[in-house]
């Protein structure tokens, strides 16, 4: 079995068409699209996801929560996977997948006229894409249970949430100052036991190769917000040093 290839993905958090048009047109391998921290609600998303229509590039919705509703919502505008954040249990992740599926693996209502069916055009009664389904590890809870949860049929990747995984740590008085490291590990070898991808956010170019080497596959870098806030203060560096 030859070793998984890097699919390289960024944080989509402004809530602009032109951004995830952009970004598409950069040869990323997937987006995520925000809904649990960007700044546009729900009803901004339609536009974005028709912004990257008939281009390979996999968009990924992150929901705010296990939200069955809102998970079958993303999926029927044509997003190609679901991201949920915190979670902590295999009866989650479970859920997860049913939630994200139609009968009889799940329990996702079927409606033959969204975007996702070409709006009644390309209906069929056996389709089932396969949507792919990444559930995040952002806890010590999530990481003890991280083996039960990668066994869940149905989950693609195990995704490291690595702001809110060392936040948590940090009341954890039992961890070490190696706890996060370690937990990355246990999270990747979960991950290849079950055959499943591991991925996390970076925020920087450097790490690529640092959590490539660590076993990572599926690996986000920066986010627009972020890659906009750095090149302004560039350019207002630039100008105090020439003034």
């Amino acid at each position: 079995m030859n070793p998984p290839t890097l699919q390289l993905g960024t944080w989509l958090s402004s809530g602009s068409p032109a951004i995830a048009e952009l970004a598409a047109l950069c040869g990323f391998d997937w987006l995520l699209l925000d809904l649990e921290h960007g700044c546009e609600p729900e009803a901004a998303l339609p536009g974005q996801l028709r912004a990257l229509g008939g281009r390979s590039i996999k968009p990924i919705v992150r929901v705010g929560a296990f939200y069955p509703d809102q998970i079958a919502r993303v999926l029927d505008w044509g997003a190609k996977g679901i991201m949920v954040p915190h979670v902590e249990s295999a009866e989650l992740a479970s859920q997860i997948v049913q939630a994200a599926h139609y009968a009889p693996r799940g329990r996702r209502g079927l409606s033959r006229t969204v975007r996702a069916h070409g709006y009644g055009l390309t209906f069929s009664a056996d389709a089932d894409a396969a949507p792919r389904i990444i559930v995040q590890i952002e806890s010590v809870e999530g990481v003890k249970h991280v083996d039960s949860i990668a066994a869940v049929e149905g989950v693609d990747v195990l995704f490291v949430g690595p702001a809110d995984l060392r936040h948590d740590l940090q009341h954890h008085a039992q961890w070490d100052v190696d706890a996060f490291d370690e937990c990355l590990a246990t999270v990747v070898k979960a991950a290849q036991r079950h055959q499943k991808a591991a991925g996390i956010l970076c925020r920087d170019i450097e790490s690529i190769k640092t959590f490539a080497d660590q076993g990572f596959t599926e690996i986000a870098v920066e986010s627009d917000l972020s890659i906009l806030r750095q090149a302004y203060q560039q350019i207002q560096a630039a100008v105090r040093i020439r003034s």
